[in-house]
């Protein structure tokens, strides 16, 4: 299995966590585990209630994603995890520039794995955090076919709200994954050539959403 193959499969079992977390006991809204659980059921309804999402239609899902989604992201902090001991050498132009090139990788690869939300369901298991906790862990499975996958959230508190900055599935966290990869690319052409790469996959992805749009 390629690294990218094993990233987009990351991905796509972390998009089924958030699309298919059904109803648990009732807790405080604000808690970070009933953020997940809130955000998931928001997503699914959503996908459920539009036929052109449902249908494929790639620019609504990632609308839809931009909307439900990231909003409850720490990119900044996802990408600064990614990038590593390199990202206090990057510029703030080129900061600027990694963050935006990852989130559009990572918002088109979500998008894609929605239309992948089949029959799965996903249980959250409870949470062991202290009231005071800044930064918690939020686990979960998702149950189908097969063995359960497992499938965590790190969260932390920003002010009065919690933001997801990485995810593990089958005991890899996300950040870890793609730290390894954009090292590889920063050692051989710089910062600048990882900018370069993300957007030109970035590109190549909307170029071929294009095509299969019209």
């Amino acid at each position: 299995m390629t690294l990218l193959t094993s990233l987009r499969r990351l991905l796509t079992v972390a998009t089924l966590g958030l699309g298919l977390v059904h109803a648990t006991h009732a807790a405080d809204a604000g808690a970070p585990d009933q953020l997940i659980r809130g955000l998931s059921l928001e997503t699914i309804e959503a996908v459920k209630a539009d036929k052109d999402i449902q249908a494929g239609n790639i620019n609504k899902i990632i609308a839809l994603v931009d909307a439900k989604v990231m909003p409850h992201v720490n990119f900044q902090r996802m990408t600064a995890s990614a990038v590593g001991r390199f990202w206090r050498q990057a510029t703030p132009e080129q900061q600027t520039k990694l963050q935006a090139e990852f989130k559009t990788l990572l918002v088109r690869t979500y998008a894609g794995a929605l239309t992948q939300v089949k029959d799965q369901t996903i249980g959250l298991k409870p949470l062991r955090a202290q009231p005071t906790d800044t930064e918690v862990v939020v686990r979960t499975e998702i149950r189908g076919k097969g063995d359960a996958i497992q499938l965590d959230y790190r969260l932390e508190k920003a002010g009065a709200e919690w933001k997801i900055y990485d995810v593990n599935v089958l005991g890899i966290w996300l950040a870890d994954q793609y730290r390894n990869s954009f090292a590889q690319e920063i050692g051989a052409n710089g910062i600048d050539g990882l900018i370069k790469s993300l957007a030109d996959k970035n590109a190549k992805a909307g170029g071929t959403a294009t095509a299969a749009k019209s």
